[in-house]
């Protein structure tokens, strides 16, 4: 399969990446067709793993890279690493602040960003298509930084990447599909909704890449800035949705093993 994906450009790569995580986002969404509720300790258990998963990927797919990179640079070797990832968080806080949206678990009165009449669906729904979009973007660059020739980074590893992040994007689906099921929408409109909050991973992954190659001395801070939004996107989104119900071993467990298995792939992997 390696062999196979080298063969294109990054571009393309990080298309099929990015597809490859809009598709698991599309499963976990069309669970909605075998039943109605979900099991909230299932749930908790399958974010707290997607958290796991970000957080490894965050370091051995993202940061490890940036700071290797930065050796070769006039500045000290943390600083890019560092400016990068502080960057990504404050451009999700600032998005945070400015798009109306609304966390898993919340109640209208806690929705976020500016006022607005929008509807209790569609504030998750919108919550839920921005986090997607550091995802997407991390596997673009991953891609690009492998065409660079960036030491510690590989097709191999932006692969691995990228299953990672398709795997933690299956409970991110159910997550917007379920709600809206139980407020009373259709299934097929409840999976639609789910699986669209994943179209804009292709789009920020192939950005991405294509940024990374045109402006290679940008690449570690592009790199961290990736690591840097999909931190915050964990503390922000997906663990605090785990503790909604008051569940807590679960989740913990969730993260652990979430962070094993992308371990695991990356290092195998890479």
């Amino acid at each position: 399969m390696i062999a196979f994906i080298e063969q294109f450009s990054p571009i393309i790569q990080a298309l099929m990446g990015t597809l490859f995580t809009w598709f698991m986002t599309a499963f976990g969404a069309s669970l909605i067709f075998l039943t109605r509720e979900v099991n909230q300790k299932l749930l908790d258990g399958l974010l707290g793993f997607a958290s796991g998963v970000m957080i490894a990927a965050s370091f051995w797919s993202l940061l490890e890279p940036a700071i290797e990179l930065s050796h070769d640079m006039a500045v000290p070797v943390w600083f890019p690493a560092a400016v990068g990832f502080l960057l990504g968080g404050l451009f999700l806080f600032l998005v945070d602040k400015l798009l109306p949206h609304l966390h898993m678990g919340m109640e209208m009165s806690e929705a976020e960003g500016l006022k607005s009449s929008w509807r209790r669906s569609v504030l998750l729904i919108t919550a839920i298509t921005l986090h997607n979009i550091p995802e997407g973007l991390a596997v673009g660059v991953a891609f690009g930084a492998a065409a660079a020739n960036v030491e510690g980074a590989s097709v191999a590893s932006a692969i691995a990447l990228a299953v990672g992040i398709g795997l933690q994007n299956f409970p991110e689906g159910l997550a917007v599909s379920a709600p809206l099921r139980r407020e009373g929408w259709p299934r097929g409109k409840a999976f639609f909704y789910g699986q669209l909050s994943g179209v804009v991973e292709p789009i920020a992954g192939v950005i991405g890449a294509a940024l990374t190659i045109l402006m290679r001395p940008l690449l570690p801070y592009a790199l961290a800035f990736a690591a840097g939004a999909m931190i915050y996107v964990v503390a922000e989104e997906l663990i605090p949705a785990t503790k909604c119900e008051g569940h807590s071993d679960i989740p913990t467990l969730g993260v652990m093993f979430g962070f094993a298995v992308m371990m695991i792939l990356d290092v195998a992997f890479g």
